[in-house]
């Protein structure tokens, strides 16, 4: 079976047992294999049985919620692999404060969506998130050398004096963007369009919060960053 006829599997994680099956019928509907677990135990062992392309994730859970599930993911601490700290999360949550949502994307979630939501909404992001983390990188592109950084779009890697630096799928994607566009100034709105694209209905606040962890990533200081420049009231610029 070839890669194109190979359906994108979905792990969709929610308490709710309505709110799973409401999801899981859209995306099947839309040609997706979802899985379900009610729990974030459950879900750590269908990570760990089966990596699945992308994580819907609920933000409150028992046992597990979906921020802790986020940060053991994104440093390794529960997936006992390195390929599945990049897995692509869209977090859930019933809260409406902003706070709530800046700490799931400060943790490394992709994009994140407040219930109550439109489950058509929901598969419109899965898409936009797979089609940026999957499809980004063309295996002709060249990897990005610049000074002790190696940026590789093929492996979607980051080595910085030989030793790798995990990055969540947005902040490879915005680096990327970034050093394919060296001492070009973008605004947050820009940036928003070219990286996460038009299907994108968030906060322009993730692109500050995803500098910030960039910055805390790649920068000898982050406090004063040589790399990711702030151009004040425009945006930013990579400067290599």
């Amino acid at each position: 079976m070839t890669t194109e006829t190979t359906p994108r599997s979905i792990l969709v994680v929610d308490d709710e047992d309505t709110i799973r099956d409401v999801i899981r019928r859209y995306l099947e509907r839309d040609g997706f294999a979802v899985r379900e677990a009610a729990d974030g135990y459950a879900a750590l062992d269908a990570i760990r049985d089966e990596p699945p392309d992308l994580i819907v994730l609920d933000l409150m859970l028992p046992g597990i919620d979906g921020l802790t599930l986020t940060r053991q993911l994104r440093t390794s601490k529960a997936s006992g692999a390195e390929e599945r700290r990049h897995l692509p999360i869209i977090m859930l949550t019933a809260r409406g404060e902003t706070s709530d949502r800046i700490r799931g994307l400060d943790l490394g979630a992709d994009d994140y969506l407040a219930k109550p939501f439109s489950p058509q909404e929901l598969v419109s992001r899965v898409k936009a998130v797979l089609r940026r983390t999957h499809d980004n990188a063309a295996p002709t592109d060249q990897a990005f050398e610049f000074e002790e950084m190696r940026l590789d779009p093929t492996a979607r890697t980051l080595t910085i004096r030989g030793e790798p630096v995990t990055l969540t799928a947005k902040e490879f994607d915005l680096l990327w963007f970034f050093a394919r566009h060296p001492r070009q100034v973008f605004t947050r709105t820009q940036l928003l369009d070219h990286v996460w694209g038009h299907e994108f209905y968030g906060d322009p606040s993730t692109v500050t919060v995803h500098i910030r962890r960039l910055r805390e990533k790649i920068e000898p200081d982050p406090s004063q960053p040589r790399y990711l420049l702030t151009v004040w009231g425009v945006g930013y610029k990579f400067e290599s």
